[in-house]
């Protein structure tokens, strides 16, 4: 996963993963995601990511997972 941030513009890009784009959906006003060809989430766009994804105060926390 990749996180950019553009101060200039506010705008926030989120890649999970590194595949071709086919499509790009209007979520909301603000919101775009890129889909790949069977549907799957490639990247996610956010306008005015300070306001609408509280950017601000982003944190990042990996948990590991219990093993039997």
């Amino acid at each position: 996963m990749k996180i950019k941030y553009f101060e200039d513009t506010d705008t926030a890009f989120i890649q999970m993963v590194d595949r071709p784009v086919v499509e790009t959906r209007e979520v909301s006003e603000n919101i775009l995601i890129d889909v790949d060809d069977k549907g799957n989430l490639v990247s996610m766009t956010i306008e005015h990511a300070k306001e609408n994804a509280g950017l601000w105060e982003f944190s990042y926390q990996e948990i590991a997972r219990k093993t039997a």
